[in-house]
């Protein structure tokens, strides 16, 4: 298995160090703190979660006060964010946190991943940037640059996984990983890499074999494919659904105008069902509303 040499931990730990974005969730190490910016950042834009990460927190400080909290509340406060499942999975997890952790995120991978809507990624986010474990991480970034950079070739799910592991360099994984996180999402982007600037470049696996075709990235491990058009699609009309719902209960009748499906009532009563098969809505007297 490749290894990352001398020379590329030293460029690009020193890399980091000069251009690490300031981003709220960098300045703690407050493990809560850091599971809510990481769920929220999942398929969400930086620039959308920033506001909504500060008020979500003054709001739920803790796993207690999530908790405590109705879970209609929870999804109220993740408004903006889309993708309402990671808000109750977020209340359920601090649920798990309050009753067999004593209110406090555990700081054992087992355990982390045992926690509602906790998976790989999240689970070593927490354990490298809250208690600064030595884990790799691997999301959509750090994947491009493990099989770009480190193997030169398409990666595994396990392969990506071990490899990242074992890249850290011991006792900087809080620096190691932001770093790589930082290079995949401005320079070893997953289309026209910016490789003149990359200060890794010269020990780049597929650099040094002339970026030659296929890139590796492509179909490798933890990294994106292309996602289905969003207009007009379901996700729009449950984000449509449950902005609405924000506001008050919907009544039943009234689903088709406010999923903007007026001619096809079916589909909107399928995907309200589908809502309230996930949790994240209840019918109630004839309306849909959010859960308590």
């Amino acid at each position: 298995m490749p290894t990352v040499t001398t020379a590329l931990h030293r460029a690009l730990l020193s890399w980091g160090d000069e251009v690490r974005r300031d981003l709220p969730w960098r300045r703690t190490r407050d493990p809560w703190a850091i599971l809510v910016s990481e769920l929220m950042l999942q398929q969400t834009q930086v620039d959308r979660v920033v506001p909504r990460y500060h008020a979500f927190l003054a709001r739920f400080p803790d796993p207690v006060a999530c908790a405590d909290a109705p879970a209609g509340e929870v999804l109220r406060a993740w408004e903006g964010l889309g993708y309402n499942r990671r808000a109750l999975h977020l209340h359920r997890a601090a649920g798990t946190i309050v009753d067999e952790h004593g209110g406090r995120v555990p700081d054992d991978l087992d355990r982390l991943l045992a926690l509602p809507g906790v998976g790989p990624y999240t689970a070593r986010a927490v354990l490298a940037f809250a208690f600064e474990r030595d884990h790799g991480v691997v999301d959509t970034n750090a994947a491009r640059f493990l099989s770009r950079a480190v193997a030169g070739e398409r990666l595994t799910p396990r392969r990506a996984q071990r490899l990242a592991d074992t890249q850290v360099p011991a006792g900087r994984g809080w620096a190691w990983n932001q770093a790589v996180l930082d290079l995949g999402a401005t320079i070893c982007t997953k289309r026209a890499p910016r490789c003149d600037l990359c200060p890794i470049a010269a020990s780049c696996a597929w650099a040094r074999a002339g970026l030659a075709e296929p890139d590796p990235a492509a179909g490798s491990a933890g990294t994106s494919g292309a996602q289905g058009a969003f207009e007009g699609s379901d996700r729009q009309v449950r984000g449509r659904i449950v902005q609405a719902l924000r506001t008050g209960p919907i009544e039943v009748v009234r689903l088709p105008d406010v999923a903007g499906s007026c001619d096809d009532p079916e589909r909107a009563r399928r995907i309200a069902d589908g809502l309230v098969g996930e949790g994240l809505a209840e019918y109630v007297d004839g309306q849909l509303a959010l859960p308590v």
